[in-house]
């Protein structure tokens, strides 16, 4: 595998390369990623990638634009570089929330991302579940649309929480919370319905479901602000549930946002590595981190056997 795979990281997510290489038994190959004086972005690949199977991996996330352009200039050089095959591994992809126009005179920003990334020469794209149908379909390329449901299933019956309820924190979540209540063998299921009257302000409006005594379990796919999820929280102690823990795919978070739900009343919050956490979490932290590691990595050599994604997630 070795000679013919090579994996290459952007600066936005090197740990989680690091780890997937490692997963897969091979080092990360090098690349030299900086600015110049003015700003702008400098690549050098460092290591031969002709008629190579390539995977760049790059989560676009915060700073957005710099890690987005970075992942394109990445992709210009190995496809100059006469690389076989680009597969671009976006564990988070930015802009997918701008999928649609919502008012007149406004861009559909994800299609943009989409042709851009086609243009700078990428063959295949692996992200981690934030895509939806919409956007796979910009896409005149394959979309591999990895899941990270199973994984923190997984990590939530370690908890061993007994008489659990999962629910999500708006009506738009909740095929995934059904999804991942029969993951964990059936749980009954809540709605909190919202209204957000701002980015950073959310109203409750009413929840849906009987939580009382017993423990609930939010899902959600990104967690930015923490305000939905904490708003939600505090309306299931309200009505009654024993305690509140979340889960999400993304920790989009922005400034402040560890601070804020360190303080908030949920038990626990359990994220993936998708996007790099701040490192200001206190030694006892509510939040969690799993590993999208393995997932990634067993992904990427079925791509290079060429063999079925979907088999992982059936």
């Amino acid at each position: 595998m070795a000679r013919t795979l090579k994996i290459f990281s952007g600066s936005s997510n090197p740990e989680l390369a690091r780890l997937t290489a490692e997963h897969l038994g091979i080092p990360l190959s090098r690349s030299y990623v900086a600015s110049f004086p003015n700003g702008e972005t400098r690549v050098r690949i460092e290591e031969n990638v002709r008629g190579l199977d390539v995977f760049l991996v790059q989560s676009v996330c915060a700073p957005v634009d710099k890690n987005l352009v970075q992942l394109l200039i990445m992709m210009d050089a190995v496809r100059r570089a006469s690389a076989d095959r680009i597969t671009a591994v976006i564990p988070y992809f930015g802009y997918a929330r701008q999928e649609k126009k919502t008012a007149g005179r406004e861009p559909i920003s994800a299609k943009l991302v989409a042709n851009l990334l086609a243009v700078a020469g990428a063959d295949r794209i692996l992200p981690m579940t934030r895509p939806g149908p919409a956007i796979e379909g910009f896409f005149d390329i394959p979309v591999d649309h990895l899941r990270a449901a199973g994984l923190l299933g997984e990590r939530v019956k370690d908890l061993a929480l007994d008489n659990a309820v999962v629910g999500s924190p708006d009506a738009g979540g909740v095929a995934r919370a059904e999804d991942f209540s029969r993951r964990l063998g059936g749980s009954d299921l809540f709605v909190v319905f919202k209204r957000r009257d701002t980015p950073d302000n959310v109203t409750p409006l009413h929840m849906v479901g009987d939580v009382k005594g017993r423990v609930a379990i939010i899902i959600d796919d990104i967690i930015s602000t923490g305000k939905s999820l904490i708003t939600a929280a505090d309306s299931l102690l309200e009505g009654g549930a024993k305690e509140v823990h979340a889960c999400a795919v993304h920790a989009d978070f922005t400034e402040d946002v560890v601070k804020v739900l360190e303080s908030s009343r949920l038990k626990s919050i359990l994220v993936t590595d998708t996007i790099p956490i701040p490192n200001q979490r206190p030694l006892d932290s509510k939040i969690h981190v799993c590993s999208t590691a393995r997932i990634f990595a067993e992904t990427i050599d079925r791509i290079h056997r060429h063999e079925s994604v979907s088999a992982l997630f059936s």
